[in-house]
């Protein structure tokens, strides 16, 4: 199953697809006008959260999930987005590559404890058709797409995709200024839905694609097999001595890292699609 939220006239809304179409559950269930308020309907009746959706799809309005695009909203709302960095060998290769110290990097690739660090609130994360944000102070501003897991009191229970927008100049300059170059106005995205259909999540294809003025200047594919960590296993340190909020997200990291000679300028459209998820589609503005 798929979670879409949507915005009407200031109104959000839940619906679950399937098959291609979509189901108006909040419609059918006017407390359900969040998948947070899903999840906590599944937590509190010891269900999943398609345990407690499937049984309203027979009385909720039914539209094709063509119908809903063009409305769509982060899919939910994550109290805390945090990222999860060097977890591909491509990404410690170009971390390297843009420190002056580079020894940091190849010293967590290796280490048992991975990094981690916040990435985005509420206020900060955009969705789908919503623009992300480059700073006005960074001359190397690069889109990071990454398989988000979806948390609710700590446990797995689906996925969406995440953009980690980051300011590579920021960071290379030293790595004490991260907070900088990954916490700011519309530093990330989430999107399109939240899915449940994945069987196996160190198992899927990403792509990312940035179009400029009709033509792509960057595209670039890898999978979830390249990772050197677990998705359980970051989770696990995530919530190590660390109370996090209900709803969370946790991003895994990437592997497709444009070159040193690549970023983002205002006006470009970033896609990220992840095998079994979607296509998060965002333009790029200044911040």
């Amino acid at each position: 199953m798929q979670y879409y939220h949507t915005r009407q006239d200031g109104t959000r809304r839940l619906f679950a697809a399937t098959d291609g179409t979509a189901y108006d559950l909040t419609g059918a269930k006017p407390g359900l006008a969040s998948f947070g308020a899903l999840a906590e309907a599944a937590h509190v009746t010891d269900r999943t959260v398609d345990q407690v959706a499937e049984p309203l799809l027979d009385r909720a309005e039914a539209v094709s999930k063509d119908a809903i695009e063009r409305d769509l909203a982060v899919p939910l709302i994550a109290e805390e987005v945090w990222a999860a960095g060097v977890t591909y060998r491509i990404s410690e290769e170009a971390r390297t590559a843009e420190s002056g110290m580079p020894e940091i990097y190849v010293d967590v690739y290796g280490a048992d404890r991975p990094e981690l660090f916040l990435k985005s609130t509420p206020s900060r994360t955009v969705g789908p058709g919503e623009a992300i944000g480059v700073r006005g102070d960074s001359a190397w501003n690069v889109p990071e797409p990454e398989l988000g897991i979806v948390l609710y009191r700590g446990e797995i229970i689906g996925y969406t995709i995440g953009n980690d927008v980051s300011s590579l100049s920021i960071e290379g300059a030293n790595p004490l200024y991260l907070p900088q170059a990954k916490i700011y106005d519309r530093c990330c995205a989430l999107g399109p839905c939240v899915t449940t259909d994945v069987t196996d999540p160190h198992d899927l294809e990403m792509s990312l694609t940035v179009d400029r003025d009709g033509t792509t200047v960057f595209e670039g594919r890898t999978t979830t097999s390249e990772m050197v960590r677990s998705c359980e296993e970051l989770v696990s340190y995530l919530t190590r001595h660390n109370a996090i909020p209900d709803v969370s997200v946790l991003l895994t990291g990437t592997s497709i890292v444009p070159d040193e000679e690549f970023s983002l300028r205002v006006g470009d459209t970033v896609s990220a699609d992840i095998e079994g998820i979607g296509i998060l589609r965002t333009p790029v503005t200044e911040v």
